[in-house]
């Protein structure tokens, strides 16, 4: 019976990666069919549209699962994946559509409607018979999930938070993007200009629940002295639209948005439609040229993937996020349900030492577990297997899943 989370877990990770072979027909024994349906759930601005993922057999818990920032929302099918799998292993899952994920603006809003989400299901005695819920948040909403776990209307009514590529510091993480300047975790010494990712670093580092402070620390700074990979260019184009008031007139603000949209759009199709994308990305190309300015400078950076002069242009704009305790788990009251972060090791949208600096901040209050994976680029549960890491991974997911 010990070895039985970790069962569970490595059948999920076996899925998850969509490996073939004996191995899969194996862990597909571990599984059951899922249904899904749509769901209104009820908030005060009006009903939210969620889908719930919903599994034939016993169910384990109900989580609240809320995606990144992504035009797809929560049609995006990497969530879509990761539901269906953690609904086939037991789990009921519920993926809220939160408008301000897929408009790609990173507002208190949403937290808030992840607390509103969370509180409503807890409530329901179909979904949480025991009053209890999980709480899963893929990149930026996976802080904005420990935020809201923190709040006094989810006190005693969380399973565990689970956040997947998450940031402690809001703030932090957006001036590494435009800067690529992450600071050290807690316990490192490192300079600054020599925060830089490992290519070649295959382990997966862990710092487990009951890690003595002296251990933590000397972890921290092996993540620290060589992990901030270069930002994604990605970044700095949602900063943008956040700020993009900021920077041009009040004539100039719908077109610019719209445009910088376009392009986060168009770069995802890049990855299933390489030929569509290179058509809009061409298209955004000669919309730029048309544009007064500073629009057409501004979109040129975003079309031309050019963080260093986009970056500090929007470096004095940071102000606008730094005082929200809404958006930051730094600022914020801390969650006393039992906390896991993963978060991957090359991850350059959020960088992993953000879940370092995350855990550091909890201990004092509640159980986290940490897997820092070479695995996971960015809040994906899937990549190239190696069996170290799957293990490492399947004793991780073991543990959530027996939540």
């Amino acid at each position: 019976m010990i070895a039985l989370p970790y069962v569970h877990g490595l059948s999920f990770i076996v899925r998850i990666a969509d490996l073939g072979g004996t191995v899969r027909r194996v862990a597909n024994f571990d599984t059951t069919a899922v249904r899904t349906r749509e769901v209104g759930i009820p908030l005060p601005d009006g009903p939210l549209r969620a889908r719930i993922y919903e599994p034939a057999g016993r169910v384990r818990r109900t989580a609240l699962l809320v995606s990144g920032l992504h035009p797809s929302g929560i049609e995006e099918p990497r969530l879509v994946r990761l539901a269906r799998e953690l609904s086939a292993s037991g789990i009921t899952v519920v993926t809220p559509d939160i408008a301000d994920l897929s408009q790609l603006a990173i507002t208190p809003a949403i937290t808030d409607a992840i607390e509103q989400s969370a509180s409503w299901l807890a409530s329901q005695q179909a979904f949480a018979p025991d009053g209890l819920i999980g709480m899963i948040g893929v990149s930026f909403s996976g802080g904005l999930s420990v935020v809201a776990a923190g709040r006094p209307s989810l006190r005693g009514r969380v399973a565990y938070v689970l956040s997947v590529g998450g940031h402690d510091d809001l703030p932090r993480v957006l001036r590494y993007l435009c800067t690529g300047v992450e600071p050290p975790p807690p316990g490192s010494e490192s300079a600054l200009n020599r925060v830089r990712l490992k290519t070649d670093s295959t382990a997966a580092i862990r710092l487990e629940p009951d890690t003595a402070a002296g251990a933590a620390t000397s972890a921290a700074g092996d993540v620290a002295s060589g992990w901030a990979p270069l930002p994604h260019d990605h970044g700095v184009a949602v900063i943008l639209l956040g700020v993009a008031d900021r920077l041009v007139p009040p004539a100039q603000v719908g077109s610019l948005k719209a445009a910088v949209r376009r392009f986060l759009q168009a770069s995802a199709w890049d990855r299933d439609q390489t030929e569509k994308a290179a058509q809009e990305l061409a298209a955004l190309r000669t919309l730029a040229k048309s544009l007064p300015e500073p629009s057409a400078t501004l979109l040129g950076y975003v079309n031309d993937r050019d963080i260093a002069h986009l970056g500090a242009r929007l470096v004095p704009q940071l102000g606008f996020y730094a005082d929200s305790p809404a958006l930051s788990a730094a600022k914020s009251p801390k969650p006393s349900a039992p906390v896991f972060l993963l978060h991957g090791t090359a991850d350059n949208v959020i960088p992993a030492a953000e879940s370092v600096h995350l855990a550091a901040a909890l201990r004092s209050g509640t159980r986290v577990r940490v897997l820092l994976s070479g695995l996971i680029p960015h809040a994906d549960a899937d990549g190239s297997p190696r069996v170290a890491e799957v293990m490492e991974l399947a004793s991780f997911w073991g543990d959530v899943l027996s939540r």
